[in-house]
């Protein structure tokens, strides 16, 4: 039951944003009455990170699925880039507006992921991309690492890039690609133009 809940309040607040839905509209969404729902979630907060616990949850499932075969760092790189771009057409910005302004706690909940599993998934990622010579030996992996998860970080910044100037998906892909040509040795880069090709 509780995964129907968050499922279905996650589709809630990708399309209206967290603020503008009540717990009134969440248990009419849900069929059921308020006292229902406070005994799974004690207010709106605590269901707001919830929501976004599993959505990250679900998230990083997807992005394991897809580069569990990987052959190599760039292919593995192609495949998260595939679902980068379909998760951020999804996204809203008036989510992560209301996330970072209005529910700091659940906002915390989706840095902390970044910090942490996306900073090691990217670390691990150039590391083998340097040991199969798709990457440039003399790379930082730690600083690199950190930068990404930054690039990242700042693509949700409206002050940086407001969105009525700029495209959400369009940001997260220019920055990818300014990342990956970076680290590229001119064997890697043959690869990457490759997989670029083929999407």
């Amino acid at each position: 039951m509780e995964k129907k809940i968050l499922k279905e309040v996650g589709d809630l607040f990708m399309t209206y944003g967290v603020r503008s839905v009540s717990m009134d509209d969440i248990s009419h969404q849900l069929g059921m009455s308020k006292k229902t729902l406070y005994q799974y979630y004690k207010d709106k907060t605590d269901l707001v990170e919830k929501v976004t616990a599993d959505y990250i949850h679900e998230r990083q499932d997807e992005y394991d699925e897809a580069t569990k075969d990987a052959s190599n760092a760039i292919e593995e790189l192609h495949l998260i880039s595939i679902c980068v771009r379909k998760h951020f057409k999804e996204l809203n910005p008036a989510l992560v507006f209301d996330l970072k302004k209005f529910y700091p706690s659940a906002w915390n909940v989706f840095i902390d992921y970044e910090r942490k599993t996306v900073y090691e998934s990217v670390k691990a990622n150039l590391e083998r991309g340097k040991v199969e010579g798709y990457f440039r030996k003399e790379i930082d992996v730690e600083i690199l690492a950190l930068l990404r998860v930054e690039q990242i970080h700042m693509s949700f910044d409206p002050s940086v890039f407001p969105k009525d100037k700029f495209d959400f998906t369009q940001v997260q892909m220019e920055m990818f690609d300014h990342y990956v040509y970076g680290l590229l040795t001119p064997k890697g880069l043959e690869l990457f133009k490759k997989y670029k090709q083929e999407n």
